[in-house]
């Protein structure tokens, strides 16, 4: 683990620059969060933090990509979200005293920047536009968990990767998967071999064209939403 480089390299942002809850502060501003605030490199595979863990520390992603998931009772993974440069995780153990409840797991090399929660508490008091800003990130990621509950509970299988595919797709109806597909099943709430066989489906279909594991080209939209 390393002192945060925050400021010596001005040819590259770093972490503290490119995550939204700081982006309102000013550059000496930032060099007090940079100052509470070190750097550590994982490899692909690694843990960030497991449930169990002590918490009270925000982790900052600066460069990579980590998986954010909880494990049932049964030992089945739920994955509740990807993350990636400039999102932050672990907040809610700066509020909640308690060990954290999920598990943030590396899924290719990565650097993150760890901030001391105690301190960034009071720096949230001297600037209450950090702590208005994280309210904000946690208020849209309820709105989506509370989204993705109602697809679970509502929606049939088909519906779900409809609504998914939908969802992810650009102006040229193209997906590009940020995840696994098992990792992408899991969080829609299927088996890997469901979502599949329901892609394989959907592609002799001719409604849509999957190119290599990460990318699905929708061919017929209308079709698709027939589904819905």
């Amino acid at each position: 683990m390393m002192s945060c480089s925050c400021g010596h390299d001005r040819t590259e942002k770093t972490c503290i620059e490119i995550v939204p809850i700081f982006n309102t502060l000013t550059y000496d501003e930032m060099m007090e969060v940079a100052r509470i605030t070190v750097a550590r490199s994982y490899k692909k595979g690694e843990m960030v933090y497991m449930a169990g863990d002590r918490g009270e520390k925000l982790f900052v992603i600066h460069k990579g990509k980590v998986k954010i998931s909880r494990l049932s009772h049964t030992g089945k993974e739920q994955v509740i979200r990807i993350l990636g440069p400039g999102d932050f995780m672990g907040e809610l153990s700066l509020f909640v005293h308690g060990p954290l409840t999920d598990n943030a797991e590396v899924l290719e090399d990565t650097t993150v920047c760890i901030i001391d929660g105690e301190k960034l508490k009071n720096l949230m008091a001297k600037y209450p536009t950090i702590a208005f800003k994280v309210l904000e990130e946690l208020s849209s990621r309820l709105e989506r968990a509370e989204n993705l509950i109602e697809h679970l509970g509502v929606h049939d299988v088909e519906t779900r990767i409809v609504e998914m595919l939908l969802d992810l797709a650009n102006d040229e109806g193209e997906v590009v998967l940020n995840m696994s597909k098992r990792d992408l099943a899991s969080h829609i709430g299927m088996s890997q071999e469901t979502l599949s066989r329901k892609l394989s489906y959907f592609q002799d279909m001719g409604w849509i064209k999957l190119i290599g594991h990460r990318r699905i080209v929708i061919l017929d939209e209308e079709n698709l939403r027939s589904l819905i």
